[in-house]
């Protein structure tokens, strides 16, 4: 059954100021010429990359009381979309800093928040979180957080997928020369996982640009060629995800339905742990741990 939902990702560079003004003045031109478009999603840091970049512990928020985060939430209000406004640097309780994703619903709360698990060592010395982060969009299904280099560990997108992630959001911000090899992982884990991944990036001079979105068979349904400034949208069809699961990848490979009853546990030495084939399709409980999936707003 189709489940479709408009998705705009504004490949831009980033901000140039930290406050909220300049994106809610883009989103409301935006927005009118996009009636339809539920779903507006921003890159990686766009509010936080000031020039020159000082310290990260100077730029860390508190996400409850910051006023341009709050001014995000009353402008999802104000447009009745769901915002995902890229990244911030986030100041926990115990001081630690993180590279924190945060989703805004369109009554104007912060429904989600997640913290970047995978930053890009050594450049990056925000610390490290520790959650999967799948979030429900009520009438609409479930996206899935990744930040940047998160896409590059194939466990970060199973676990997203394995917890119910419909569309992975990958937000970016890399301006490296790997950009062409990111966009065969982007579709790699889409095909593997069979889900809805969009990636992406900011435009130059911040970012490289080449955002997409890539269907769960691996087609890319949508893609900017280059670092240029734009609005990329799609409209997404999340039904599309059980389909080919049932019927499989191309019509022929099923992955999530792999193990039958009787199977033997599989040991995972790297990880200390192992495949259980009762729990592996998606949607099983999962516990609040660094290997499973927990929403937190």
């Amino acid at each position: 059954m189709r489940r479709s939902v408009g998705v705009a990702l504004v490949q831009h560079p980033a901000s140039s100021t930290r406050g909220h003004e300049e994106l809610a003045a883009q989103l409301r031109e935006l927005t009118v010429a996009h009636p339809a478009t539920t779903l507006w999603v921003y890159p990686e840091l766009h509010l936080d990359s000031p020039k020159p970049h000082p310290p990260i512990e100077n730029l860390a928020r508190d996400l409850d009381e910051d006023p341009a985060l709050l001014a995000l939430g009353a402008l999802a209000q104000e447009l009745g979309i769901w915002l995902v406004p890229g990244t911030v640097y986030e100041r926990a309780a115990d001081g630690r800093v993180y590279n924190t994703a945060l989703v805004y619903s369109p009554d104007g709360e912060r429904v989600a928040s997640y913290r970047k698990i995978f930053p890009w060592r050594p450049d990056e010395t925000s610390s490290v979180g520790t959650s999967f982060e799948v979030v429900d969009l009520p009438g609409i299904g479930k996206i899935g957080l990744s930040i940047c280099y998160d896409i590059w560990f194939p466990e970060h997108t199973r676990h997203l997928a394995w917890g119910g992630a419909e569309l992975v959001l990958n937000l970016v911000q890399t301006a490296t020369s790997d950009r062409e090899q990111e966009l065969a992982i982007v579709r790699g884990n889409a095909v593997m996982n069979q889900v809805w991944i969009a990636s992406l990036n900011a435009a130059a001079p911040t970012g490289r640009g080449r955002s997409l979105v890539v269907d769960p068979n691996g087609a890319v349904r949508a893609s900017s060629p280059d670092a240029s400034a734009e609005v990329l949208t799609a409209v997404v069809d999340l039904g599309q995800v059980a389909e080919v699961r049932e019927f499989g990848t191309a019509g022929v490979s099923r992955p999530w339905s792999q193990f039958r009853e009787g199977d033997p546990t599989i040991p995972l030495p790297l990880y200390g742990g192992s495949i259980t084939p009762s729990t592996w399709e998606p949607g099983f409980p999962q516990a609040s741990t660094p290997e499973s999936t927990e929403t937190r707003a």
